[in-house]
């Protein structure tokens, strides 16, 4: 039968505390709220968002026109904000002094936001800055390295020229190689015939 350790409880250590190790000073409970910066972000430019339409001032318009004209054609005893609509002012005032930080807010994290796609477009523009320096250099590399290449166009003038040297020279030769041709046998003397008729005359 295993044997518990005193400090265990059903099989699980239960935490007791040690002298070497420090005590846990975090509380429970914290003082303020804490709450996420995006979502609150997020609200305050859906606020800031619809202040800025057409709506929200009609909305707005209403509602001050319908407070003025109940408070002055109303009986005095079902007056709540009577002239001159200090109530009113004052109610204006607490939306003014929330929407203006909201306003900031939501301009803050558009900022931010602009910020990033600025930094994105710089590294694309620098990255595509790059890659032009890169192909203008490739570009010239070719170009020096078909300087040095014999076109098509360059190898049909070579040969017509080495075909109108070899004419040159050929052409003066003809003449020459006429004479040296051999005589045709009924063009050349007869041997026999001459001293034939050579020795009757003699004779």
């Amino acid at each position: 039968m295993a044997r518990r350790e005193p400090g265990s409880e059903g099989g699980r250590e239960r935490r007791t505390p040690r002298l070497d190790q420090p005590r846990d000073a975090r509380r429970l409970v914290p003082l303020r709220p804490q709450l996420e910066d995006d979502t609150f972000g997020r609200f305050a430019e859906r606020f800031a968002r619809f202040m800025g339409t057409a709506r929200f001032l009609l909305y707005m318009s209403g509602f001050v026109v319908a407070w003025l004209i109940y408070n002055w054609l109303a009986p005095d005893d079902a007056k709540f904000d009577p002239f001159p609509f200090i109530f009113l002012t004052l109610m204006l005032s607490l939306q003014a002094s929330y929407a203006a930080p909201l306003i900031l807010l939501a301009q803050n994290r558009q900022e931010d936001r602009d910020r990033v796609i600025a930094e994105g477009d710089r590294m694309a523009n620098s990255r595509a800055h790059a890659d032009m320096e890169f192909l203008a250099r490739e570009m010239a590399s070719l170009r020096m390295a078909l300087g040095e290449v014999a076109t098509r166009d360059y190898v049909r003038s070579e040969l017509r020229t080495l075909l109108s040297e070899i004419d040159d020279r050929m052409a003066p030769d003809e003449p020459a190689a006429a004479l040296d041709e051999p005589l045709e046998p009924r063009d050349q003397p007869d041997p026999g015939r001459r001293g034939s008729s050579t020795g009757g005359h003699v004779g």
